[in-house]
């Protein structure tokens, strides 16, 4: 492989206006085009060995960073899922970079979006798969079809917040010492038989050393992004002009396939696919390269 398509590795601290600083990862094509990712929730910048091959196959500079309170990246009590526009613009402009399109997955979905409706003269594009919708939005029964182990978690939260934060604190005690193959029995009321299929291998061990990563330091980033999500997200769905790209699964027990379809309904001018083969963790798996070749034509 020549070294203009060389796998990089780059790690940087990126310091923001009021004071944070910001882990920040580059992979892929050296000097490709950018893409910024939001992982999932617990989240770290670790990006999963295929979806980096697949970005130096197309030619991308693929960006990911570890979300306040996670990894290395400085906490933010009370952030809304709009405040992590200021940071993808920090990190823009840390590594001079003037456009750079942006996918988000599950706990990441709705922070791509609010790059979306925030940073339109940053980012030309984005695309949303998993996304989990707004906590009491109009004409979505927001557990219909999820699986127990995020109901369970969602109604603590709505009702004992302590009770909910001590419970993430023992979550993420289990996620530190867990194995790749415990996490089916851990994840068992999620899993619909097309994620149980893929949640093995490569992708079991990419899942493990990304919680790990990001909660090393402690529950702080987890519990941030909980408020965040539940909490009034700081933007209005209607307001986004950027071409939105959305993937959601029928068969997805982590974000119900209702949060898709909402979602759909509510983004003007989104481009939605709407698969009923498809679960939670098929998405990268079967459609990132489609996903990176619509978000490449717009950049």
């Amino acid at each position: 492989m020549g070294s203009g398509s060389a796998a990089i590795g780059r790690e940087h601290q990126i310091a923001v206006e009021d004071g944070r600083v910001l882990q920040v990862l580059e992979r892929g094509h050296r000097e490709g085009k950018p893409v910024l990712v939001h992982n999932g929730t617990p989240n770290s910048r670790l990006l999963f060995e295929p979806d980096v091959r697949l970005a130096e196959r197309q030619g991308i500079r693929l960006i990911s960073y570890d979300r306040p309170g996670y990894g290395g990246s400085t906490s933010q009590p009370g952030r809304t899922v709009a405040d992590c526009a200021q940071d993808v613009r920090a990190i823009a402009a840390g590594l001079g970079i003037s456009q750079v399109a942006v996918w988000g997955i599950s706990g990441g979905g709705p922070h791509a979006l609010a790059c979306a409706a925030l940073l339109p003269d940053l980012v030309p594009a984005v695309g949303v798969l998993a996304s989990v919708a707004p906590w009491g939005a109009d004409g979505l029964d927001y557990f219909a079809g999820m699986g127990d182990r995020n109901v369970e978690d969602a109604r603590r939260f709505l009702t004992d917040r302590g009770a909910a934060r001590a419970k993430a604190e023992e979550d993420r005690l289990e996620f530190l010492r867990a194995t790749p193959e415990q996490l089916h029995e851990g994840l068992k009321t999620l899993l619909s038989p097309a994620d149980a299929a893929v949640l093995t291998g490569e992708l079991a061990e990419h899942l493990v050393a990304c919680s790990q990563s990001g909660l090393a330091p402690g529950v702080e980033g987890w519990w941030e992004d909980t408020v965040a999500f539940m909490e009034p997200w700081g933007f209005e769905l209607g307001s986004i002009n950027t071409p939105v790209l959305l993937y959601h699964g029928r068969q997805d027990r982590f974000v119900p396939f209702g949060h898709g379809e909402w979602l759909a309904g509510q983004i003007p001018g989104v481009q939605a696919e709407l698969s009923d083969e498809d679960g939670h963790l098929t998405l990268t798996d079967r459609h990132l390269e489609q996903i990176h070749a619509w978000l490449l034509e717009r950049l």
